[in-house]
């Protein structure tokens, strides 16, 4: 890294996604200096969620290349721009995906953790603000999410960062700026999962895990999880896991499974695929009556589809961006949470690489031989 012959521009490496469907390039990018309530952020570690590979081999949105992809990083505030006072230079912090204003109709709501401000609010499928602050080539690069952590250094606005305690290890915490948060969050906070009850979780990936320790921590007394790799199945033991079913193994469609299992269904069901067909399994595998179903995958390429009765009969079909945590505050109590060893993270971590392996970690992901790899990507 160093600092420009322009007053405060940032050279560094950053891994730049050119275009869709091609790996990631390792680049000197130009990094400008914060703005107005914006923070600039070196980041020291990286996981690499399936959201960035959505973006780079799915979504592949015309608009949104080239870019830094990465949105589940954590660092150390490098320096702020006029007007902020929440954080200083050597602060450790989690930049954060969604942004918490607090003054919107939604901040200032119990009920949801959505904001008005921000990339996600008018740019979702772009994933992407048109704003940047960075350049390389001569060319705007945008920034994936409002955080692009496959970056040695980030700039990001003051409402989009979490700050939190400095005891706590980068390298282990950044899973809290995604993975953990949406799946622990979407069993806690949005399905409301209650003691005593049966649970199904579809994909053991790093969210539907992070999901089946949400059941768990609720008090869920039955927590069934379904994958077709039963290699995953021993990693879902450690984080509650109490049953465990391959699609694979059964003529039968996976929810007629689950309903013979559970006398009827599942009380709750949570959706850690991102696919359309494995959303409508999940709801047709809970309970008359009662039963909650939570979407939690990302994706908005298809339709999703059920038959009417199956909602008429009083199940409840609902979505989760995050957990439902509002990022700012729920971010840091996660950290102490992980801190007082109330929620695991360490497990989660796989394999451990650097910044320049940034596409082998991909193609781990893309195969399904990780939960979660770990970038490194700059020394602390």
């Amino acid at each position: 890294m160093d600092i420009g012959k322009d007053e405060g521009v940032i050279k560094c490496k950053a891994a730049v996604a050119w275009e869709p469907n091609k790996p990631l390039v390792i680049e000197e990018i130009e990094v400008a200096p914060p703005q107005a309530n914006e923070v600039r952020i070196k980041i020291v570690a990286t996981g690499v969620c399936h959201t960035d590979l959505y973006h780079l081999f799915e979504g592949m949105h015309k608009d949104g290349f080239p870019a830094v992809l990465g949105h589940e990083g954590a660092g150390i505030v490098e320096s702020v721009g006029p007007g902020v006072i929440e954080f200083q230079p050597g602060d450790k912090v989690i930049p954060l995906f969604i942004y918490q204003c607090r003054e919107c109709r939604f901040c200032k709501s119990p009920k949801t953790n959505q904001c008005e401000k921000g990339w996600a609010a008018d740019r979702y499928d772009v994933m992407a603000s048109a704003e940047s602050r960075f350049t390389c080539k001569g060319k705007k690069i945008l920034q994936f999410m409002g955080t692009s952590t496959f970056s040695e250094y980030t700039v990001v606005n003051q409402m989009a960062v979490a700050k939190i305690d400095p005891t706590a290890p980068l390298d282990k915490v950044c899973l809290l700026g995604c993975g953990v948060c949406t799946g622990y969050g979407a069993a806690v906070n949005t399905a409301k999962v209650e003691p005593g009850s049966t649970c199904a979780v579809f994909g053991l990936g790093a969210v539907g895990l992070a999901a089946v320790m949400g059941c768990k921590a609720a008090g869920a007394k039955k927590i069934i999880a379904v994958d077709i790799n039963p290699e995953k199945f021993e990693k879902a033991k450690v984080f509650g896991a109490t049953d465990f079913l391959n699609p694979k193994d059964h003529s039968k469609p996976i929810s007629q499974v689950l309903s013979k299992m559970t006398n009827g269904g599942v009380d709750f069901s949570l959706e850690c695929v991102g696919n359309v067909g494995v959303m409508r399994s999940a709801l047709e595998s809970c309970v008359k009556g009662w039963g909650v179903s939570v979407l939690v995958g990302w994706t908005d390429l298809y339709d999703v589809a059920t038959r009417p009765i199956q909602l008429i009969a009083g199940r409840t079909w609902k979505g989760s961006l995050f957990g439902g945590f509002k990022s700012k505050d729920g971010v840091p109590q996660m950290v102490k949470a992980y801190l007082d060893k109330k929620v695991k993270l360490d497990e989660f971590v796989t394999h451990n690489m650097t910044l320049a392996q940034v596409n082998d970690a991909i193609e781990l992901m893309k195969h399904g031989e990780c939960i979660r790899t770990v970038l490194s990507v700059s020394p602390q």
